[in-house]
């Protein structure tokens, strides 16, 4: 299997190498309006919000700023197939301008920009993402009652493109082959994702670092499975470091990437040389906790009852029979620089896994004894 994956160097408001309705999948993390790392980028988009946050008018400013971010979406309605899917990672902001101090509620205001261009909002998610300091006040401090909560979470907002759902053929491989774990799926459609954490990207490059605050890779890497088959295009209008790409490479799907920033490109060439080592480790990881699972219902006497058609193990429902896992095998870059080629492998097990699997599940087991 192979799967491409473009990164285009421009303005995502306007993404005119995108042909219309050739995404099936949206994931990515704006720019946080009202977080003074964006300001700059901002401000050079539109003057006017640079004179009204001189001016101290945060209000004005805010609007501003999203007014930029739906053009991005109104873009999105075009390219992303009807009923395909677009997940926003963002967060809320608490700053004080002038004399005022106030959240400046970003997922609302990304949730009315998309119902108004026609998508309907599904369940959202919450992930913490906890602060660098150790003190969790602002404001007053001990002393009521001025002080202000920490906010510690971002928003998973997700859209549907239109109201109707992805229609496939009865017995789809693509779709039945992209299938999660039975306990996957009570893991990722909850609404809290409590073991996902920020984590810092270092970067060489400090005007990079100035404007990277990507996501953990955990995040996209889940909302592509759990949102797209296998043959699906991934974009991210806002590319960053590429970690949707990366998620999207070691799932299997294609993806698009837009960025203003050139940098980026290099940045990302180094992330991954070691991506066919981190494919493997990724869906080791995964096939490694599923075995243990299976195992650990053995000992208890609840076996699981259907066998996979790929693999040496059980699975909980019939859905998940026809599960194929890849890894990635090699990539090539073309003579453009634009676009990764990547080769897939399917990835197999053996009954020596399966008997180590269960031997340790049952170690487990004893030790809780």
């Amino acid at each position: 299997m192979e799967t491409s994956h473009r990164v285009h160097i421009g303005d995502s408001r306007d993404m005119e190498h995108l042909e219309d309705d050739s995404v099936e999948l949206v994931v990515t993390s704006p720019p946080y309006p009202m977080i003074e790392m964006w300001d700059d980028l901002f401000s050079e988009i539109s003057p006017k919000i640079r004179r009204e946050l001189e001016a101290e008018n945060g209000s004005a400013a805010f609007d501003l700023m999203h007014e930029e971010l739906t053009a991005t979406w109104e873009e999105l309605s075009r390219v992303l197939v009807d009923g395909g899917i677009a997940c926003i990672n963002i967060g809320d902001a608490t700053r004080k301008v002038g004399e005022s101090f106030r959240v400046y509620q970003n997922h609302a205001r990304v949730s009315t920009a998309f119902e108004e261009l026609g998508f309907e909002p599904l369940p959202d998610l919450l992930w913490r993402k906890p602060v660098n300091s150790g003190a969790k006040f602002m404001g007053s401090g001990m002393l009521p009652p001025n002080a202000y909560v920490t906010l510690e979470h971002e928003y998973i907002l997700v859209f549907r493109n239109g109201p109707k759902r992805r229609q496939f053929e009865a017995g789809s491989d693509r779709r039945y082959g992209a299938a999660y774990f039975w306990e996957e799926r009570n893991k990722w459609f909850t609404d809290v994702w409590t073991d996902v954490n920020g984590e810092v990207q270092p970067l060489e490059h400090d005007a990079l670092r100035d404007r990277s605050a990507a996501f953990p890779f955990e995040i996209p890497y889940r909302l592509i499975n759990m949102y797209s088959v296998y043959g699906d295009t991934v974009l991210d209008p806002f590319w960053g470091t590429g970690t949707t790409t990366i998620g999207a490479m070691i799932a299997g799907r294609n993806s698009a990437g837009y960025e203003i920033e050139t940098a980026f490109a290099d940045v990302f060439d180094e992330r991954i040389a070691d991506i066919a080592k981190t494919s493997h480790e990724v869906v080791n990881e995964r096939l490694d906790s599923h075995r243990e699972f299976t195992g650990k219902r053995f000992v208890e006497g609840d076996p699981v009852q259907y066998e996979a058609n790929n693999y040496d193990f059980s699975v909980m429902t019939k859905q998940e029979k026809d599960i194929q896992f890849y890894s990635v095998s090699d990539v090539t870059i073309n003579d453009g620089g634009d676009e990764y080629v990547v080769s897939h492998e399917p990835v197999t097990s053996s009954s020596a896994d399966i008997d180590e699997s269960l031997q340790r599940a049952k170690i487990d087991m004893l030790s809780d004894f």
